[in-house]
């Protein structure tokens, strides 16, 4: 391990060296390779030039929105400016085709930029799989309400995956007496629930709903669609 990460802290905090960055480039191409052939097997499910660069576009939206920190857990976890409803939406727009492969480009952006990480199996449960668990969003995508089942759908499915690394990988942080699952459950909670309920309020506005619904319909607009297989 000690050739891709490297102890920053003395006391079992890692950061990528430059092994692990070039490994992580590698992994990162392949991995997006193959998502591409599962997103493009059935040949119906290729990702249009339009699709593309609207989904960029959150996505760099959502990077930018999530270091706009409104609260900041002291062991990781914050409260950002809605970063994750922009990720959920993709899947509102696209459909969990897109929104899984959007939102696993995602986690290995934020595991690169700022990474907190203990081993390789947390690195992986808490960029990888919370993150991609965003795009379950895109399973309501046809739904009465899709927008709002969507959100809440994405974010548990980061919750699920926070609260097993707590127990799992930070057990040692629950204080005396107070069982690590309760405690991964309560610590969790206290920032993506308090992010959610901030952004589903937003989303209750009328003239708010109504843009991203609009928005919607404009980027699935048939007449304008060029596919582009990737």
């Amino acid at each position: 391990m000690d050739l891709f990460l490297q102890d920053v802290s003395g006391e079992g905090v890692y950061s990528f060296t430059t092994g692990g960055y070039i490994l992580f480039v590698g992994l990162m191409v392949v991995a997006l390779l193959v998502v591409s052939y599962f997103v493009n097997k059935d040949g119906r499910g290729r990702m249009s030039i339009r699709q593309l660069t609207t989904s960029a576009l959150c996505i760099a939206l959502a990077f930018v929105l999530s270091n706009v920190k409104l609260f900041k857990a002291p062991m990781g976890g914050s409260v950002t400016a809605f970063s994750m409803f922009f990720i959920t939406y993709i899947g509102y727009m696209y459909g969990p085709r897109v929104s899984l492969a959007a939102a696993f480009s995602y986690g290995l952006l934020q595991m690169v930029i700022d990474p907190y990480i203990v081993s390789v199996p947390q690195l992986v449960c808490d960029y990888v799989l919370a993150f991609t668990a965003l795009g379950i969003a895109g399973f309501f995508h046809n739904s009465k309400y899709g927008m709002f089942k969507g959100y809440v759908a994405g974010v548990l499915g980061r919750y699920l995956f926070a609260v097993l690394s707590g127990v799992v990988f930070f057990a040692d942080y629950a204080p005396e007496g107070m069982s690590p699952v309760v405690y991964s459950l309560l610590y969790n909670a206290s920032y993506l629930s308090l992010e959610a309920i901030l952004t589903l309020a937003v989303l209750m506005v009328p003239v708010v709903r109504m843009g991203l619904n609009r928005l919607k319909h404009e980027a699935n607009e048939v007449g304008v669609r060029r596919e582009a297989t990737l």
